[in-house]
Parts: structure tokens; C-alpha cells; sequence
């Protein structure tokens, strides 16, 4: 008795490719009036850039944040989310997301012009 499956079923799981990339934040203005645009940038294709996503105020940017995924406890994440308010812009690396959930979350290529 082999304790591998069947053939057959490794054969039917389908192959998730997952997108590395991370999050771009940048804040206009300030205090509670704020507006945050975050962009998802893919490190692996040329297209790179998503749709700009727009959070009016701190406490929708941290729900849309969560929504997508971002683990609050790592220190890079705090970090970025320090550098926002010091410097009005951060990065949060590794955000790595399938082509599947990229569609989900809205974050799908954008439109060249």
C-alpha cells in the first residue's frame, strides 16, 4: 500500500501562479481630512502598476489594508505605516497575491493611456 496519492489527483489540482509585489502609499494632506492612494506594484511582468485604490481617512486606510491581507504585526508594516505619517509615503513589501486574488481585492492592472 503506497501512501502517495493517485496519480490522477495530483494531475487535477490546478497550478496557482502567485504575483510578488508590494504596496505603494501615499498621503495628500493631513489630520483627519487625509486621503491615501495605495497602488499594488508587481515585481514579476512589465505591467506592474494596479488600479489606485483611494482610502479617505486613517481609519478606512487600515480597513482596506486588512481587507487585503496585511499583517499588522510585522515590523515593516508598523514601520511603513510610521513613514506615512512622518513622510507622507511608504512601501509595504511582499505582498505576494495569486492573479485570482488580484481580481478579487480589485487590484487588476490599470488602463495605459
Amino acid at each position: 500500500m503506497s501512501a502517495s496519492a493517485p496519480r490522477q489527483a495530483l494531475a487535477s489540482s490546478p497550478v496557482v501562479s502567485v504575483t510578488r509585489g508590494f504596496l505603494h502609499i501615499v498621503r495628500h494632506g493631513s489630520g483627519p481630512l487625509a486621503v491615501y492612494v495605495l497602488t499594488y506594484h508587481r515585481l514579476d511582468t512589465a505591467k506592474g502598476v494596479s488600479r489606485p485604490f483611494l482610502a479617505e481617512g486613517a481609519q478606512p486606510l487600515l480597513d482596506l489594508l486588512d481587507k487585503l491581507g496585511v499583517d499588522f504585526r510585522l515590523s515593516e508594516v508598523r514601520g511603513a505605516l510610521e513613514d506615512i505619517l512622518r513622510l507622507g509615503s511608504a512601501n509595504i513589501p511582499n505582498i505576494w497575491l495569486s492573479d485570482q486574488e488580484l481580481l478579487e481585492k480589485g487590484l487588476g492592472e490599470a488602463q495605459a493611456f
